[in-house]
Parts: structure tokens; C-alpha cells; sequence
């Protein structure tokens, strides 16, 4: 099996048709189709259901890809770990990241990076914690800054960055908008503003208000801090978020949550392959480039 069959087979299942995954790759269909040919008498399975309209991945495959990212993924972090230790980073880096990143200035540390090392293609995206961190055991991510799961993956790499308290918002008439401090079985029969399920503040704030006994009902869901902010400003409900929250708006009203107040936790989560790089922190991902830049990212960490 060689990795050449691998990205080709990745390549197909993604976008499950040969042409497009041959115009893709830059390769001539029939040396396309040839090559997962070779992989299916390989492997002694069909990996895919072909039609005349697109292909789909069998259970074989399915299971296959998976295990294809990681080998892909560890294959260029082996060339990356190589090249940083000549100091030339290259190639490319995927990073998932949390909406609102407060543990760390996420723009101003890419842009320093990319500065420094201007071979590396660097790709962001944002998204849930769940998600993110699944991306990263998929391979898909080489490097994801997301809440601290609430159970710690085996097979993943977990490295703390910052750590604050949860508050509560409310708009500025709401009855509670007076009180110094909340206690969270206050916050029974709340209309509340909320992220949607898998996003790290909606699990915290789900856990937290579940350990107090309060079952609540989360009425309007967005996907982005200043949509949440705006409605809670304009008493259409409440939310509880991270205190770093409060510095982007004076229209909303940010209570402390009384003792114990829950903390939200932000940490890299990164792949199980060992880093290469001179001076990399502990458990630093695989993958020079990777490694490298949680370096940057723990250095500017507040």
C-alpha cells in the first residue's frame, strides 16, 4: 500500500466522484481509477458503490478512511518535523478554533507566524468543540483550540491554555441585573440564549446548570457572540458565557456566579504523534509546524 493510493483514495471518497477527484489530484481518470483498483485487490474489498451518477463508500471504505487521514497526516508531519528542524517550515497546517478565542489573540499570533515561516500554508476554520475535536482524530486537523472535553480522549493529545469563570448576562432591566452575585438555582424558569449543542460554552453552561438542578429551556439559539449579546441586551433572555465576554458590550449587564463558579476551560487539542521540533513544549502535536505554532500560541496565552 503505498501513500500515493491513500490520497487518491481519500481524494474519491471526498469528493465522491472520479472525475472530480481526478481534475482534483491533476491526474488522468484512468490512472485514477487504475490505482483504487490495485487497493481494492490489496486490501481484498470493494471500497466503493460506483453508478453512472457518483460513487459511495462501502463499510470497508468508510472504515479505511479514517485510518488514510491519519496515515496521510502522519506522513506530511514526518516531512514537516524535518524541514523545522532545518528551520524551513513548510507545507501546510489545518487549525480549528472556538468563534471567541479569548485564552489567546489567534489573528496576531498567525500573523506573526506566517511572517516567520512564509512557506506554510496555513487553514483555519471555526466550529464546535465536539466537532473540532473529532476533525482532529479524523486527521482532517492538525491542531484544535477548543473547550476541555469532558472526558479526555485517549487518543489525542490534550495541552491546557487558559482557564476563567463563567458569568451570567442579562439585559440591564432584568430582575437579577441588581444582584452582586447569582447562585445558578436562581436561574429556574430563565429564558435563555444559547449556542447551538456541541459548541464548548453551550456544553459547560448544560453541565453546570445540570449539577444544580436546574432544568432549563434554551428558547433562541445562535451562532455568533455579538447575535447572543444583542439579544440578551434586548431582554429577550439570558445566557451564561465567559466573563471575557463583558468586555464586548456595555449593553448587557455580567454578573458573578456565586460560589463554586463554573470554569471555563480552553486547551489545544492536537494528535497522539510526538513532536519534532527543538524546544517544543510537552506533548506538543505531531508535525514541526504544528508544534511550532502551539509554541507561539502558549507564549501569548493570557
Amino acid at each position: 500500500m503505498e501513500l500515493r493510493q491513500l490520497r487518491y483514495f481519500v481524494a474519491v471518497a471526498e469528493e465522491s466522484h472520479f472525475t472530480r477527484a481526478a481534475d482534483r489530484l491533476h491526474i488522468a481518470q484512468s490512472g485514477l481509477s487504475a490505482s483504487i483498483r490495485a487497493l481494492e485487490r490489496e486490501l481484498g474489498a470493494d471500497l466503493f458503490r460506483r453508478n453512472t451518477r457518483q460513487v459511495r463508500l462501502t463499510p470497508e471504505g468508510r472504515a479505511l478512511l479514517v485510518e488514510a487521514r491519519r496515515a496521510l497526516a502522519a506522513s506530511d508531519a514526518a516531512r514537516d518535523a524535518v524541514a523545522a528542524v532545518q528551520g524551513l517550515l513548510r507545507g501546510s497546517l489545518s487549525i480549528g478554533s472556538l468563534q471567541c478565542l479569548h485564552a489567546v489573540d489567534l489573528p496576531t499570533v498567525l500573523a506573526g507566524f506566517v511572517a516567520a515561516h512564509p512557506g506554510l500554508d496555513i487553514r483555519l476554520r471555526h466550529g464546535g468543540s465536539g466537532e473540532l475535536v473529532e476533525q482532529v482524530r479524523e486527521g482532517r486537523l492538525d491542531l484544535a483550540l477548543v473547550l476541555r472535553p469532558a472526558r479526555e480522549p485517549d487518543d489525542l493529545v490534550v495541552a491546557p491554555l487558559a482557564s476563567e469563570p463563567l458569568v451570567l448576562a442579562c439585559a440591564p432591566g432584568h430582575p437579577l441585573a441588581a444582584c452582586g452575585k447569582v447562585g445558578l438555582e436562581a436561574l429556574r424558569g430563565e429564558r435563555f440564549v444559547d449556542f447551538p449543542p456541541d459548541w464548548g460554552t453551550r456544553t459547560r453552561a448544560d453541565e453546570a446548570l445540570a449539577a444544580a438542578g436546574v432544568d432549563r429551556h434554551v428558547a433562541l439559539e445562535v451562532t455568533d457572540v455579538h447575535s447572543l449579546l444583542a439579544l440578551v441586551g434586548n431582554g429577550l433572555g439570558v445566557a451564561l458565557v465567559p466573563r471575557s465576554f463583558s468586555a464586548k458590550t456595555a449593553r448587557v449587564r455580567f454578573l458573578e456566579l456565586a460560589d463554586p463558579a463554573p470554569m471555563w476551560e480552553t486547551v489545544a487539542v492536537s494528535g497522539a504523534v510526538s513532536g519534532a521540533v527543538s524546544g517544543a513544549v510537552s506533548g506538543a502535536p505531531g508535525g514541526g509546524a504544528a508544534a511550532a505554532l502551539l509554541n507561539e500560541i502558549h507564549r501569548a496565552a493570557r
